[in-house]
């Protein structure tokens, strides 16, 4: 590890509140400031142009673009995935300009949340493989990592899964072992780029609802869409096109009818969902 202050796990879930967000004000989980991003060539390509756009603990933003519109390398940014080309990017507070890249790995990992269109699912391996697999980068004992894996599985409605492997799950179960797989490090903030892309509208619109609720319950989620109906469904709608933000309804405010979780029942603080869209049909 290099001198950079390296993150340390700490209250960082994505279902926690702070005293700000206890006390009426979002505080801030992600911010990007000023930022853009060139890429070389001739001439060289301005994907992003000064971006600053903040996101308040226990928000739902829907980001809505068409392709090309800067959408996606907005996303890297924000998870770290890239680095402006100048501006700062933080996460809970921590600029990750100067961070080197094993810090900045450390931070990735038990952070950020990522659930992505195409799933990325370990075919030969089981459900509960997958989603302890989300731990395996933020030091946690195989034990442990099993046991959360299970708890996250409970939240999203597949526990009764856990021992399947993908191939025998439907797209839209397998995008639920995903969206497991993203919650089960508690993550600050989940990165959700078009989690309904790769699904059937009725299949979408019950992914579409389980995010709705996993916000309800306390999650700081992004959802990165070129849908304008799914971006209009999020309590706040941001617009990006040619690189620039060109509209923002603003933070909806803390959800005072959030569910509280059951620490005490489930030692990791995962706590199933009442009321989940009932699981899609087995294949």
């Amino acid at each position: 590890m290099s001198d950079t202050t390296t993150p340390t796990p700490g209250n960082h879930a994505a279902g926690g509140q702070s005293d700000s967000a206890t006390s009426g004000a979002l505080a801030p989980v992600l911010e990007v400031d000023g930022a853009t991003k060139t890429y070389a060539g001739e001439p060289p390509v301005e994907a992003l142009r000064g971006v600053s756009l903040t996101i308040g603990e226990g928000e739902l933003v829907g980001i809505v673009g068409p392709s090309g519109s800067g959408k996606t390398t907005l996303l890297q940014l924000m998870g770290t995935l890239d680095r402006p080309t100048r501006g700062q990017v933080r996460v809970t507070g921590v600029d990750v300009a100067a961070m080197a890249d094993d810090d900045l790995s450390y931070l990735r990992a038990t952070r950020i949340g990522f659930i992505f269109q195409q799933f990325f699912l370990a075919e030969h391996d089981r459900v509960v493989e997958n989603v302890a697999d989300g731990l395996l980068y933020a030091g946690v004992p195989l034990k442990q990592r099993r046991q959360r894996a299970v708890e996250a599985l409970n939240l999203v409605g597949l526990a009764e899964r856990a021992e399947a492997r993908p191939t025998q799950l439907s797209g839209g179960q397998r995008q639920r072992v995903a969206i497991a797989r993203a919650l089960v490090g508690q993550p600050a903030i989940v990165l959700a780029d078009e989690p309904t892309g790769n699904l059937d509208q009725a299949t979408g619109q019950s992914i579409l609802a389980l995010i709705d609720q996993l916000h309800q319950a306390g999650s700081t989620i992004v959802v990165i869409t070129h849908d304008h109906t799914i971006a209009e469904r999020m309590p706040r709608k941001v617009e990006i096109l040619d690189g620039q933000i060109v509209a923002d309804t603003g933070p909806a405010g803390p959800a005072d009818q959030r569910l509280r979780r059951n620490v005490d029942a489930y030692p990791s603080g995962l706590r199933p969902l009442e009321g989940l869209p009932a699981s899609e049909d087995r294949p």
